[in-house]
């Protein structure tokens, strides 16, 4: 006797294939109500929190290694399209965004509630203890570096051995490719794991300091989305106007709705690149311009990558009580702006290039994926907002450089 399909537990059925917007949120909610009715209890689980911290700490630096030198071995050289401009476009509007953030984190400095460990820092004193400490970093053994997170060293390497990987057979670019979606893979289970984690860093932070942490999540998610709000409307429109030096917002007002509310609930950029072909195609662009530039810039275009690593980094060295004078705070746009350039599609792939930016101010691996957590927590709503700039700023910057290099008047779909 055949028995019909069974139904599957919803609690399960949640868990299993929910979406990880609602679990984050559902996490976080429920570490918070533990921490309010059961504080004594909330205090125990920070062991999902730390083995979660400690996943995100242990595959960072391999997927930042694999994903750079996979991304320059496979890059097809000869390709004959009209993206030069677009890639100026794309790296002046990152390093912009990134400005952007440190201006604002001077006039609004916050703080983080971190764990003890403030003892082991070596705070550099001058820029020339930056650059001294950069260089050797840079030139470190590549084993050494992977096992002690030095992503500076990280990045050095997979930038070498990408670019000697350009001239390998195709087969072996096939085998780096491989192992680069592998490694995202296994990223993304971590990820998957993040609601878990949320719940055990919520309700162990607040049991341990008080509702006050909450008002601090708040005011750093009011600086990250206040800085990505100005670069969408401000930094944006300027840059695209000193290309066109025509009026942008109709422009910059169809991006936004035609791509960025799209990016915005699919928190994934390289989910949206369908969404914004056809924007490009409806638009009237080249699509020999248009279908390099737009997968290229869902890579390296991260305007709104480079406002959360330079905001939470400059909170981790606010909270240690590290003094950053200018040349200081110019060379963490520009290793903000490498840092946006590098991160990985996944959901939060920002956050764990964090590690990266604070290792210049001498932050130790322990209190940087700290970091990387308080990201994780706040993540519903500033990962959103950071694809939404992403991916809409792809679509700004590819009609910027194939408008200006054709001398045509602007298109605006109507909705």
């Amino acid at each position: 006797m055949s028995r019909g399909p069974t139904r599957q537990n919803p609690l399960v059925q949640f868990v299993s294939s929910g979406s990880l917007v609602t679990q984050i949120l559902a996490g976080l909610i429920l570490g918070v109500l533990l921490a309010y009715f059961f504080p004594g209890a909330a205090k125990y689980v920070e062991l999902l929190g730390e083995l979660f911290i400690s996943a995100l700490k242990s595959v960072a630096p391999i997927l930042v290694f694999v994903l750079v030198a996979a991304s320059i071995a496979n890059h097809k050289r000869g390709e004959k399209t009209r993206i030069g401009s677009i890639l100026i476009l794309y790296i002046v509007g990152t390093f912009a965004a990134a400005l952007v953030a440190v201006i604002a984190s001077f006039l609004f400095p916050l703080t983080l509630q971190l764990k003890s460990g403030v003892a082991e820092l070596s705070p550099p004193g001058n820029i020339g203890d930056v650059l001294t400490t950069l260089l050797m970093n840079i030139v470190d053994n590549p084993i050494r570096a992977l096992a002690n997170g030095n992503y500076i060293g990280i990045l050095a390497w997979a930038i070498a051995i990408g670019i000697a990987l350009r001239h390998a057979h195709g087969a072996t670019k096939n085998v780096i490719a491989d192992l680069s979606l592998s490694i995202s893979f296994i990223v993304k289970i971590v990820i998957r794991l993040a609601p878990i984690g949320i719940f055990g860093l919520v309700a162990s932070t607040i049991a341990n300091t008080g509702f006050g942490a909450l008002f601090d999540y708040a005011r750093l998610l009011a600086l990250l989305l206040g800085c990505m709000a100005f670069v969408a409307l401000v930094v944006n429109p300027l840059i695209v106007f000193a290309k066109l030096r025509r009026n942008p917002y109709p422009l910059v007002f169809t991006c936004l709705r035609e791509s960025g509310i799209t990016a915005f609930f699919t928190r994934s950029s390289a989910a949206n690149i369908p969404v914004n072909l056809a924007l490009c195609k409806r638009l009237g662009l080249h699509e020999d311009t248009y279908s390099v530039s737009i997968p290229l810039g869902a890579t390296i275009n991260m305007a709104g990558a480079a406002v959360t690593i330079t905001v939470l980094t400059l909170a981790a060295v606010n909270t240690l009580g590290i003094v950053v004078d200018l040349p200081m705070a110019l060379l963490l746009s520009i290793v903000a702006t490498v840092c946006a350039c590098g991160a990985s599609g996944v959901a939060g792939g920002s956050l764990l290039l964090i590690p990266l930016a604070c290792s210049l101010f001498g932050i130790s691996d322990d209190i940087a994926i700290q970091v990387v957590g308080v990201g994780f927590i706040i993540g519903v709503l500033q990962d959103s907002a950071e694809t939404a700039l992403n991916s809409s700023t792809d679509v700004l910057f590819t009609a910027a450089g194939s408008y200006s290099s054709e001398d045509k008047p602007l298109t605006v779909v109507q909705s």
